[in-house]
């Protein structure tokens, strides 16, 4: 569902209380990009390595954990500091939620969510997205193709990885990359990469799905339909259940594909979003 192109969404709040989270999340992700460029752009070491494997001021080591199953499945077992990291940023994930980690981390977001907003500003319809669950397949078969190969297969074409060193070290052979998934999401299908197909979404999303962090539909009855939500939600399907009561009582937004982002609390005028715990379960109607 999407609301009309002309819509001026969230604009009774004003252009800095409807753009807060989106805000929040750039500076985030820029953040973190500069935690690891502050080295080989200006010899200022403090994160070395990239997002699949890093050490933080040389004592905090973080490893993805994808990547470390990845890792077990080609039949190698990373060292002790691998294991340590894998072990923080599955704990912090699982507690906090999966995908905070597309939203608020991936160098690949700013893209897809560059193409969603163009799609819409030119009114684009065409285009069909794969199943959803193309990226629970993706991910078992890059775990398959780990064990069989004995190598790790995915990392030889996952875009997050090739988008974070072209932005580092400026990579002109990744541009092909960047501009095809930009293309993709863009005239093929609506948020077609990170809404249906990348592995590591699926990952986080599994990963995450007992998380404690959850947006809450919580004056749901203050909803007047505009549809502004699911016009720049950028996993659509998961507002419904919360929202309409389809299928479900809570306020709280339980699908484990809920990526945090903030946008519905940004472009609600109604105030009906907020983010909560999923604990708390008060509801105004």
């Amino acid at each position: 569902m999407n609301a009309p192109a002309s819509v001026s969404r969230g604009a009774g709040k004003g252009w800095l209380a409807a753009h807060r989270w989106l805000i929040l999340r750039r500076l985030s992700q820029l953040t973190v990009l500069a935690l690891f460029v502050s080295g080989p752009w200006f010899g200022l070491w403090i994160a070395k390595g990239n997002l699949a494997s890093s050490l933080t001021l040389g004592v905090l080591p973080l490893t993805d954990p994808y990547l470390f199953l990845q890792s077990l499945a080609a039949g190698f077992l990373p060292g002790a500091s691998a294991l340590l990291g894998a072990a923080i940023v599955v704990a912090f994930y699982a507690a906090f939620g999966g995908r905070l980690y597309c939203a608020w981390v991936c160098p690949v977001n700013p893209l897809t969510d560059a193409a969603a907003w163009l799609r819409r500003r030119l009114g684009l319809k065409s285009g069909r997205a794969p199943a959803a669950a193309t990226r629970y397949w993706v991910l078992a078969g890059s775990l398959l193709a780990a064990a069989l190969s004995g190598t790790l297969v995915w990392e030889w074409v996952n875009p997050v990885s090739i988008v974070q060193r072209s932005l580092i070290f400026g990579l002109s052979g990744s541009l092909a990359v960047v501009l095809a998934l930009f293309a993709y999401d863009l005239l093929v299908a609506s948020r077609g990469w990170c809404g249906h197909l990348c592995p590591m979404g699926a990952f986080y999303g599994l990963l995450g799905q007992a998380s404690l962090v959850r947006v809450s539909a919580a004056a749901r009855g203050r909803c007047d339909d505009c549809l502004d939500c699911f016009a720049v939600c950028p996993e659509p399907q998961v507002i419904r259940p919360a929202l309409k009561r389809a299928g479900q009582d809570s306020p709280l937004i339980l699908d484990r594909d809920c990526t945090a982002c903030g946008r519905c609390i940004d472009v609600c005028d109604k105030d009906v979003f907020r983010f909560t715990h999923r604990f708390d379960q008060r509801s105004d109607s």
